[in-house]
């Protein structure tokens, strides 16, 4: 499998080359930011138009994940849809994609800033799920411990021989870890903007996602 395995909070987890976080003793999966519907809401209000395929390629990439795996549950770490309306903008084989997806295992989606409200797509809806000692939500919250979160699609630089590699990429320190974008059309923040360096304590480290995900200390 394309992954790093790591240890935080006590326990062994997996950064995949997708963005997708394996937690193999759960057997649960996790992705943040899907943001479903992106090209649908541009166009809807107005903004630049793009391939209008992004909802298709994110979930065919979540159900390759899923099938390597054999998930037995998934959580959706907030931001699943770009916005309340995006749920409807979804063409009918997207949404039934989504309910086989589901099928014969748990699905958690936690609200995110994007999404704040339940969609009437099956699974669970929560503000935020605790499981063992890890505590899932959409952002970091001040002083926490264990935490797994997203929002802020981190990526990082790594230098090299006169060239530059960026990516998307996990952070993680002794007490957060915080998930790339797993959505196609996803931007994101370098690892070294304030929020993230405030966020992060000095000795984090940046996974790189990709073919071979890479550990590096976190640029700051």
């Amino acid at each position: 499998m394309n992954d790093l395995t790591f240890s935080f909070a006590g326990q062994s987890l997996c950064a995949m080359g997708s963005g997708a976080l394996w937690w193999p003793d759960q057997g649960l999966l996790c992705v943040s930011d899907l943001h479903l519907g992106k090209s649908e809401r541009l166009a809807r209000r107005g903004g630049p138009s793009l391939p209008p395929y992004d909802s298709r390629d994110t979930l065919s990439r979540l159900a390759a994940d899923i099938a390597q795996t054999n998930a037995q549950s998934v959580v959706c770490l907030g931001d699943s849809f770009d916005d309340l309306e995006s749920l409807n903008g979804l063409d009918p084989e997207e949404k039934i994609r989504i309910t086989t997806l589901q099928a014969g295992r748990r699905w958690i989606w936690i609200e995110g800033n994007h999404d704040p409200g339940p969609v009437d797509l099956g699974g669970s809806h929560l503000a935020e799920f605790e499981v063992g000692p890890l505590v899932f939500r959409h952002i970091a919250q001040p002083n926490a411990k264990a935490e797994v979160s997203g929002h802020y699609h981190p990526k990082a630089r790594l230098r090299a021989r006169g060239s530059s590699i960026t990516r998307p990429a996990f952070l993680a320190d002794s007490e957060r870890l915080i998930l790339p974008a797993y959505g196609t059309y996803t931007g994101g923040l370098y690892s070294t903007a304030e929020v993230l360096r405030d966020l992060m304590q000095d000795d984090a480290i940046a996974i790189l996602t990709g073919t071979q995900p890479r550990m590096i200390p976190m640029p700051r």
